[in-house]
């Protein structure tokens, strides 16, 4: 067995029995070890375990208790994250990781106890994207305890995580959504309404639309960057969290001559605002010119619809609805995932999948009439 030594605190590799590579180095009075396959593999971890230890990030053994692992991977990703997403993760792993296994050892972390643990999570009626999000940050944490030796496994691997509920999704007919836009006919925010059932935009989008991002010539609208609150940083405007939520949408002559006429509304509120106006070229602003308030919305939203007769649902909903109609028209998945910014076209069929079973009756009557009779 021969050993490849280094310098104090720089580690050993050498050759194992069963022709494994293992690196091991003790930092703390700890000791940490991985195998590989390849010495290259090995040597590299090597490496990284060293600049960890430069930069002053503490290396914790399997004994540090979840909570502790969670904060302390957070601190050192958070320059990754977006403000939002990093307060997020932050609020969940208090709220939710901690009072249920946070003293917990990551050591002692099974695979039965992170299925019972998101299994708690919806018995206390959390939501189920929520706790989609909660999996994330415990597979991404747990995932780099693996990867520096502290487990030899991740127990979040394979977990029963629960499947979307498509009753949880409130789609409009078309006899609703004309009285929807009819009750909404007077209201300052109808582009927005009638383009979030157009589209599929997200509110966060809308308001983040810029009159530079629509080419009323060729008809199309570019999502560019979306309205966000951060908690302690107020409001800004950021691109989409991936590359697929930057996307062009083509809309007809009707949703175009709605948004000429919402330009027009906003040269009069503009001129009504004198110097409080403060321009930032915004198609949905609020009464000074800045980015839209979503809770004004939503109220005025859930008073049009009691005003139209049709049961509450959420503002979301019209992105669900603008799917569905797209789906039931035949419209390609490809097309319909790319208009809505999904990262790919199995993440549409994983939302709106059912929307398609419906449909197998008619396709088998298709396939039923293109084969001869014969038995």
């Amino acid at each position: 067995m021969s050993r490849n030594r280094r310098g104090k605190n720089e580690g050993t590799i050498y050759k194992r029995d069963n022709g494994s590579w293992r690196a091991q180095i003790s930092y703390s009075g700890k000791r940490f070890s991985k195998d590989f396959h390849k010495k290259s593999d090995a040597d590299f971890w090597l490496r990284e375990i060293r600049a960890e230890i430069a930069h002053g990030r503490v290396l914790w053994g399997g004994s540090i208790p979840l909570g502790n692992f969670l904060m302390d991977w957070l601190g050192q990703h958070r320059s990754a994250l977006r403000e939002k997403t990093a307060h997020q993760y932050n609020s969940l792993i208090l709220k939710h990781i901690q009072p249920f296994f946070g003293q917990t050892k990551i050591k002692d972390l099974t695979p039965i106890g992170v299925d019972k643990f998101y299994l708690a999570l919806q018995e206390n009626e959390v939501g189920i994207r929520t706790i989609h999000i909660i999996h994330h940050i415990l597979h991404a944490a747990l995932n780099n305890a693996v990867k520096y030796g502290l487990l030899t496994s991740n127990p979040t691997q394979g977990a029963a995580l629960p499947t979307y509920r498509f009753d949880e999704m409130q789609v409009l007919n078309k006899e609703q959504i004309n009285r929807f836009l009819s009750a909404a006919r007077e209201s300052t925010s109808y582009a927005l309404y009638h383009l979030g059932i157009v589209t599929g935009m997200r509110m966060g989008e809308l308001l983040g639309l810029k009159w530079s991002d629509i080419d009323f010539e060729s008809g199309l609208i570019s999502v560019q960057r979306q309205r966000q609150y951060v908690p302690g940083e107020g409001i800004t405007l950021v691109e989409p969290k991936t590359r697929y939520g930057r996307r062009t949408i083509k809309i007809g002559e009707t949703s175009l001559l709605i948004l000429q006429a919402q330009k027009t509304a906003l040269a009069e509120k503009k001129k009504c605002a004198g110097r409080r106006w403060q321009e930032m070229d915004l198609v949905f602003p609020n009464s000074v010119g800045k980015p839209g308030d979503p809770s004004n919305i939503r109220l005025e939203f859930n008073h049009i619809l009691e005003k139209a007769g049709i049961p509450r649902i959420r503002f979301h909903d019209l992105r669900h609805t603008a799917a569905t109609i797209y789906l039931n028209h035949r419209i390609p998945v490809i097309v319909v995932s790319h208009i809505l910014g999904h990262s790919r076209p199995s993440v549409t069929l994983d939302l709106y999948g059912h929307v398609l079973s419906d449909m197998q009756a008619e396709a088998a009557l298709v396939m039923e009439n293109q084969l001869p009779f014969a038995i």
